[in-house]
């Protein structure tokens, strides 16, 4: 770059977004605000890492840059021009694309007409599907994926789909690309992929935002990275000059440390057992493990090798093919969610806001939606005990929020999490299966989920924890089972060799 700087592709000044009264209006003048006065640059052709905590401001300040919200303070400005994005439509006009977290599919339509989605090719006033089938082709192939553009979405794994949602974005050819965790449905093969893609869409001088929480990501992919901290903007640095603690320091205030093995005391006795269970037809490997009351056994492999269809299949009683599943040494011949449930199994979904969650429903209705027969079992619910339970509930996981009253999908992804939590705590489960626990959450948020996960531990509940992060595992688990391919090709025991890199000779 040398002494010139570098022309930025988009600048924002003085960002200012105020809380909304019930009446969806602003409310001026009070000293609480979701942005307050953030600046931020992106370079053309950089990639650029916003960071922050869970609530510090990052997917609001996006969602304005998106057109998805408006500002009630501040300045967008885009290649040196002042513009006004009154909506998602204005912010693509002008070369915005937005890659949520979640992701945004009509998985009963195929891969092709989801990524022309609204703007399909037309020719004599019909639909030219013909041009629409050969440029998703084009697009699939610069990419090396193998992706059937005439299959249905429905018919691809979580993270195809997110594969999917990347080319639907790449199709409008644009100036900035905002990138919201990305690859956290990814397996590593595709995390290379995409990181190809970054690199390519770099080389013709397109820009990319990329939001994440995991660290080695940013330090791989991203030239400079901004943080945010409650709304307000606290500094952009060098990737050059990234250093873990001071990172985190910006983040949180303090230097947060990383989990730390507790041996909590377990029981003999036996919750779950997994007996020769095939999880594919064509699989040919099985799964064999059991979980202790009080124990917490982790669950290591790729995407793809079999850990949440093994929880799927102990919590639906779905989805697999020869073998038994028991609990507390019952076999389970025929199951659903609700008898597993009434059983004491409990499944915190690594898709929180899809499978665990009521997003437009208060905190109080998704702390209490799963344990109400256990809570009014004549049917007939008395909202002051209700009301009772929820904010017992909120304390006891720190819920931050108004009131028990205020919708889930207002709060922050480590606050939504709790939700979840309490919602399966409060089944008085015998058996909590954990996918993904920490997934979209910050540094902070995690070690309080972790404190969490061994107090409900503590408590004589077996906990299976399936995660991609080892640190997770190695910080957590009494044991750790290595699943691949559909099987167990290994089982951990001894703490001395519960090492990160002893796990990944046997995922890899």
């Amino acid at each position: 770059m040398g002494a010139e700087k570098m022309a930025n592709a988009v600048e924002l000044k003085g960002i200012t977004k105020y809380i909304y009264d019930k009446n969806g209006k602003a409310i001026r003048g009070t000293t609480v605000k979701i942005l307050e006065n953030v600046d931020f640059e992106l370079r053309k052709g950089e990639v650029h890492a916003l960071i922050g905590a869970n609530g510090a401001g990052k997917s609001t300040l996006m969602n304005v840059l998106g057109g998805i919200i408006p500002a009630e303070e501040g300045k967008i400005i885009i290649d040196g021009q002042e513009v006004v994005l009154e909506s998602p439509l204005k912010a693509r006009e002008q070369g915005i694309s937005f890659i949520h977290q979640e992701l945004n599919l009509c998985t009963n339509l195929d891969v092709a007409h989801n990524i022309f989605l609204g703007r399909e090719p037309v020719k004599n006033k019909m639909m030219d599907e013909e041009t629409m089938y050969r440029e998703s082709q084009k697009l699939v192939d610069s990419i090396g994926m193998d992706i059937q553009v005439r299959q249905k979405v429905s018919h691809y794994s979580t993270s195809v789909q997110q594969i999917i949602e990347i080319l639907k974005a790449l199709s409008f050819e644009s100036k900035v690309v905002i990138m919201d965790e990305p690859t956290a449905s990814l397996s590593h093969s595709e995390v290379d992929i995409l990181y190809g893609l970054i690199r390519g869409l770099k080389e013709r001088g397109i820009s990319i935002i990329y939001i994440s929480h995991r660290f080695e990501e940013i330090r791989e992919i991203a030239d400079r990275g901004t943080v945010l901290r409650d709304g307000k903007y606290v500094g952009t640095f060098d990737m050059v000059d990234f250093d873990h603690e001071k990172i985190v320091n910006m983040m949180v205030g303090h230097t947060a440390k990383a989990s730390e093995f507790v041996n909590i005391p377990i029981t003999q006795k036996k919750v779950l057992e997994v007996e020769n269970v095939r999880l594919k037809p064509n699989w040919t490997s099985t799964v064999t493990l059991h979980v202790n009351a009080g124990e917490i056994v982790g669950l290591a492999g790729l995407v793809g090798a079999g850990r949440t269809e093994l929880a799927k299949a102990i919590f639906t009683g779905k989805g697999y093919y020869g073998g038994t599943i028991k609990i507390e040494g019952e076999t389970i011949v025929k199951t659903n969610p609700t008898q597993s449930i009434r059983r004491g199994v409990a499944y915190l979904s690594e898709d929180r806001k899809t499978e665990g969650l009521i997003l437009p429903m208060s905190i109080k209705r998704n702390l209490t939606l799963a344990s109400l027969f256990q809570m009014f079992p004549n049917h007939w619910i008395k909202v002051k005990e209700e009301d009772r339970r929820a904010q017992e509930m909120m304390n006891r996981l720190v819920i931050k929020a108004q009131s028990k009253e205020q919708a889930v999908n207002t709060l922050s992804g480590g606050n939504q999490q709790r939700v979840v939590f309490g919602k399966w705590i409060g089944i008085n489960p015998k058996l909590l299966i954990l996918d993904e626990p920490t997934r979209g959450v910050d540094v902070n948020a995690k070690n309080e989920i972790y404190e969490i996960i061994r107090d409900i531990a503590r408590s004589g509940i077996a906990v299976l924890l399936i995660s991609s992060e080892l640190p997770e595992i190695t910080g957590l688990a009494h044991r750790v089972y290595v699943i691949k391919n559909g099987g167990i090709v290994a089982e951990i025991t001894d703490r001395k060799e519960m090492e990160q890199e002893q796990i990944l000779k046997y995922v890899l």
